[in-house]
């Protein structure tokens, strides 16, 4: 059992770093960590029949809430062999949400624009910002992403496992 205290996010990170390739090692996919520095992957996944490979961008949390601190940019990502791994390190057991990248870049531009949508407290415009939030479970309603949308991809390995 490790010690409650906040850990480093950086250790965060790379904890669910692994416990992804671990997964699709499992599964039995040629599956390592991308070398430091590599923007837009964290996770390089090689079918071991040569059918391609995919690119894995990981978020952990260790809140104990299925929600992950995403920036604009990833938004952005819509490649078709673009995997996001949600890693909730602090449900039991540990899990796993694998979201397309075209999904996730959809939910996250509907989830800020019915944010945006709702003035603050005091009635004014919300301001732009630069960091944004991806859920199971929005406190706004979101288009696409009704309470609980991600659970269909919880431990979907097979969205990566059985591309061809």
């Amino acid at each position: 059992m490790r010690n409650k205290d906040k850990i480093d996010s950086q250790l965060v990170g790379a904890a669910g770093e692994h416990f992804v390739v671990s997964r699709l090692l499992y599964q039995g996919m040629l599956a390592s960590l991308a070398p430091r520095g590599v923007r837009k992957s964290d996770v390089l996944v090689n079918h071991p029949d040569g059918k391609g490979s995919s690119l894995i961008q990981v978020k952990t949390t260790q809140k104990g809430k299925d929600e992950w601190i995403m920036k604009p940019a990833d938004a952005d990502n819509q490649e078709k062999d673009m995997f996001y791994c949600f890693v909730n390190l602090e449900s039991t057991p540990e899990s796993v949400y694998v979201l397309p990248a075209q999904i996730v870049s959809r939910v996250l531009i509907a989830a800020d624009r019915a944010w945006m949508s709702k003035p603050r407290r005091d009635g004014k415009r919300k301001a732009e910002h630069k960091m944004w939030t991806l859920k199971n479970n929005f406190s706004v309603e979101v288009k696409n992403a009704p309470h609980g949308w991600m659970n269909k991809y919880r431990e979907a390995w097979d969205l990566i496992t059985k591309r061809s």
